[in-house]
């Protein structure tokens, strides 16, 4: 058994219940002997290379539960791939600090992270131990069910989608929302929870994994106002065209080598001025929004099982690292789905590491601008049960 102490940070895009996970590696941590002290580092890798951490010995339970029940990062996150200089400085500051167990939260680029320092300790030849413990408002990690940190935001897109396709049920015309989504379209997909009747929109939906075509995008528009008068519209920020290139970027790229998308309206601007030319009719209303980071970290729009799900990952990481001792990332298996069961497992960091996955071919109807009863089933029992909306 290794005994020494624990380093935790957490990585890239917060979630509503990023903090659980935290929290749950915190309180579990402090039952082990083997465990001797719990550092937190500010700003992931970063913090670890200037020794800027946190005693996380010293916070009393129940300020530690109001950190778990609270948006976004607590330590602070960062996006930042590790070259061999900033390696070679994190296991100076490990052997200096006596870290023996090393907890990472984050998506895939954190589990390459995680996996990259778990392979220098091997050839440094340092006892040590690293868990991934995953987060993703995406839900593109490989191997888990799903992502904590994604039926949150699912739920926030729902309820959204609720209220605005309300509020264009009003007024009439179009209206465009642009969802978080780079290369996968889990969370923009989510906003078909919204539906609970005929003519209730999101009336078309499209995401990255199927290819975007502005003509036939015109004309879906057009004959759902045809249909129901109006037309409500959910789009991934990440949509394709016919060669595999978003339809709208920044042009630059991150750390980790990924393209930027727009990051603003661009793409809500661009999609509303094709729908007005498509239509000929400037007295259809046309408007679009980006929810933007907005899906991220929204209080009180907070899964139950998406809270539950990302505590026992912080927990369940930190009982095997400390009882079994082998490198990996926590993954989550679904037992049922009525009643609604689950289990934490490991796989190893090399099967999530950088690499990512997307909708199923089964959860995209075969118009390529909606969803399939396959994936509200998969759906529905993370997010939980939304309000019912009312007609005269």
């Amino acid at each position: 058994m290794l005994k020494g102490n624990m380093l935790i940070g957490q990585s890239g895009g917060p979630t509503a219940v990023i903090n659980q996970s935290l929290v749950g590696a915190i309180l579990e941590a402090r039952k082990h002997d083997a465990i001797t002290g719990i550092l937190g580092a500010r700003h992931g890798i970063v913090g670890i290379m200037n020794e800027d951490f946190i005693d996380l010995t010293t916070q009393s339970e129940a300020q530690l539960e109001d950190v778990a029940r609270t948006p976004a990062a607590a330590l602070g996150s960062v996006r930042l791939k590790p070259g061999k200089a900033e390696c070679k400085r994190v296991f100076e500051v490990f052997k200096k600090h006596n870290i023996r167990y090393f907890f990472y939260i984050g998506g895939n680029d954190s589990a390459e992270t995680a996996y990259i320092i778990a392979e220098m300790a091997k050839e440094e030849h340092y006892d040590f131990c690293t868990i991934h413990l995953p987060k993703t408002i995406d839900n593109d990690l490989k191997v888990t069910d799903h992502c904590p940190g994604f039926a949150s935001a699912a739920k926030f897109v729902a309820l959204a989608f609720i209220g605005d396709d309300r509020d264009n049920a009003a007024l009439g015309g179009v209206k465009i929302n642009v969802v978080m989504g780079r290369d996968a379209g889990f969370l923009t997909a989510a906003s078909a929870l919204a539906r609970q009747a005929e003519g209730q929109g999101p009336h078309l939906i499209y995401v990255p994994e199927s290819t975007f075509n502005i003509v036939e995008f015109q004309r879906d528009v057009k004959t759902m106002i045809e249909k129901y008068g109006r037309c409500v519209i959910a789009v991934s920020e990440g949509i394709i065209d016919a060669n595999g290139d978003p339809i709208m970027t920044s042009g630059e790229k991150d750390s980790h080598g990924n393209l930027q998308l727009s990051g603003t309206g661009a793409l809500g601007d661009f999609l509303s001025n094709k729908v007005k030319e498509g239509l000929a009719d400037d007295s259809v209303r046309v408007r679009a929004d980006t929810f933007g980071y907005l899906q991220r970290s929204f209080p009180g729009v907070i899964s139950d099982v998406d809270a539950k799900e990302a505590r026992d990952v912080g927990t369940f990481g930190v009982n095997h690292a400390v009882n079994k001792g082998d490198a990996g990332s926590v993954s989550i298996r679904r037992l049922s789905s009525q009643p609604y069961e689950s289990e934490c497992f490991i796989t190893p960091l090399s099967t999530v590491a950088r690499e990512a996955t997307s909708l199923n071919a089964e959860y995209i109807a075969a118009s390529g601008h909606d969803v399939t009863q396959a994936w509200l089933d998969y759906l529905k029992p993370l997010v939980g049960d939304l309000p019912r909306i009312g007609t005269l």
